[in-house]
């Protein structure tokens, strides 16, 4: 059985210097007492740049590779408030409404019941709290690479990964108790969408 923390694994050190250009995207909803989950927090780069903007953050991801790369980040940064675990978005640790705001970048595609996951996203999440996500929206378009991408994942060279469109994302969505603050696509076709909403 292919096994995917295996994958992420492998590809942690090519993480580890991904640029990240959706920072300041974030950082204009944060607030310095704000409790913030990112879920597929990856190396942390994401927690380790807006550390220093809110109380306290928590990254999550399958890989341990990944976690132990964020962990050494925040050591390095000195961000005594930021938080690493090898978990899931399950884990009973984390309380209901126990977040202000909850991430999800390039993440949430690699789901098939996505619907379950924004359900859990939603009742992690204080009333009023954000849910912010950029997500692959490989349904957009037929592609050559679309197919292909297809094709490794039915030979479990890459994890299973959901061809959403971006009505279908945004209703899974919207049918969760979340309002739509903000939209934009990030790439010109449409492959990455980025949004943020509200709990309602």
């Amino acid at each position: 059985m292919y096994k995917s923390e295996k994958f992420w694994d492998r590809t942690a050190k090519y993480f580890e210097k991904t640029p990240v250009k959706i920072v300041e995207k974030i950082k204009k909803y944060l607030n310095s007492s704000d409790t913030v989950l990112d879920f597929g927090c990856a190396t942390g780069t994401i927690v380790n740049e807006i550390a220093d903007n809110v109380k306290e953050i928590h990254g999550i991801d399958i890989s341990s590779k990944m976690i132990n790369i964020a962990k050494r980040k925040a050591g390095e940064s000195k961000n005594e408030n930021a938080y690493f675990a090898q978990s899931t978005i399950f884990d009973e640790r984390y309380k209901k409404e126990s977040f202000d705001m909850i991430l999800a970048f390039n993440v949430l595609h690699l789901f098939k019941d996505t619907q379950k996951i924004i359900q859990r996203i939603n009742e992690l999440l204080k009333k009023g709290g954000l849910f912010i996500s950029s997500t692959v929206c490989l349904g957009e378009k037929n592609t050559f690479f679309a197919f292909f991408f297809l094709l490794l994942t039915k030979i479990r060279i890459v994890p299973y990964v959901k061809f959403f469109k971006i009505s279908e994302f945004e209703d899974s969505i919207t049918n969760s108790n979340f309002k739509i603050i903000e939209t934009e696509k990030t790439f010109s076709d449409a492959y990455s969408y980025f949004i943020v909403v509200k709990k309602i």
